[in-house]
């Protein structure tokens, strides 16, 4: 396979790019480098990729690349480029959540309508379901996204399913649900819970902390991520989860056994745009797929606290 990774310095789109080569596949990485978090972090998820003979490394944007370029000799694209978070995406910032998210998405699919391509991959959210659809969460129901980042990552599924239907483009979407594990983002939750039980040093968390997620671990994310490139069908939507429906609450007392001592909890108000509840439904992903998480989120959980320990 010759596979291009949008979003490559990231926490999954490295991750990824780590297995792919490893498996002997010859990749393309692009990542802009936007500034949402230190770049730094980013070139430290890149390094060990760049020792590789079969892995190169593009610093673009998808809006400006030049796709011929870009695209030469490419079977499979794993697209995973986007503007992350969900409570920075109100306001004056939307536009860079539409243009990393939905422009730059649109731009990658008008390229490739006409490329011989075996797998089109978009990595997609739970963030498109909102709070008004039964649990656990099926592909089938009907979404109402709850934040502007939501929205912009449907935005992006629509597309994905247009150029299939219009185009032939062999487009396969899989919703993530609540991504952790080693190289996680420094904004995300369990990044800052576990860092804060390590430094001991007070945790902000917004809400009761009966909220509930499905997290899932990096490695069964790239490993649904592998198997939609291999025989994910064409014009498809999976929900990807981790199997499990963990309250907040929940999460930090795992936390506080894993580090031998209790945490300082600061309760705030819950934030806008942040879900109640996710739970996926993976049937869909376990037939045609062959899905099925791995890893627990105690092993999980233990992997990242000893990962960022070691940082």
């Amino acid at each position: 396979m010759s596979v291009l990774v949008t979003g490559a310095a990231g926490f999954i789109g490295s991750t990824l790019a780590d297995a792919l080569t490893r498996r002997g596949d010859a990749v393309v990485g692009l990542d802009c480098f936007t500034d949402y978090y230190s770049r730094d972090i980013k070139e430290a998820n890149l390094a060990p990729l760049r020792q590789r003979p079969n892995f190169r490394f593009i610093e673009d944007r998808l809006q400006t690349v030049s796709m011929d370029t870009l695209l030469e000799g490419v079977t499979h694209i794993y697209h995973l480029a986007a503007q992350a978070g969900v409570r920075k995406s109100w306001g004056t910032d939307f536009l860079t959540y539409t243009s990393h998210n939905v422009d730059s998405t649109q731009r990658l699919l008008e390229a490739v309508k006409s490329h011989s391509l075996t797998r089109f991959v978009y990595a997609s959210s739970s963030s498109v379901y909102g709070d008004g659809v039964a649990i656990p969460m099926r592909e089938d129901a009907m979404i109402q996204p709850l934040s502007p980042y939501g929205v912009t990552k449907l935005a992006a599924e629509h597309l994905c399913l247009l150029y299939t239907a219009n185009y032939g483009v062999p487009t396969v979407s899989l919703r993530f649900f609540t991504v952790y594990g080693p190289k996680q983002r420094p904004d995300m939750g369990f990044h800052r819970f576990i860092r804060a039980a390590i430094t001991q040093t007070p945790i902000t968390l917004y809400g009761d902390g009966e909220q509930t997620r499905d997290f899932t671990f990096v490695d069964d994310i790239v490993a649904a991520l592998m198997a939609a490139g291999d025989r994910g069908r064409s014009g498809a939507v999976y929900n990807i989860g981790g199997g499990s429906r963990v309250s907040i609450n929940e999460v930090l007392a795992q936390i506080a056994h894993i580090a031998g001592h209790p945490l300082d909890i600061r309760r705030e108000a819950a934030q806008k745009g942040d879900m109640r509840d996710t739970f996926a439904d993976t049937t869909l992903a376990r037939a045609e797929l062959g899905f099925t998480p791995k890893t627990s989120l105690a092993e999980g959980l233990r992997a990242q606290y000893d990962w960022l320990k070691g940082q």
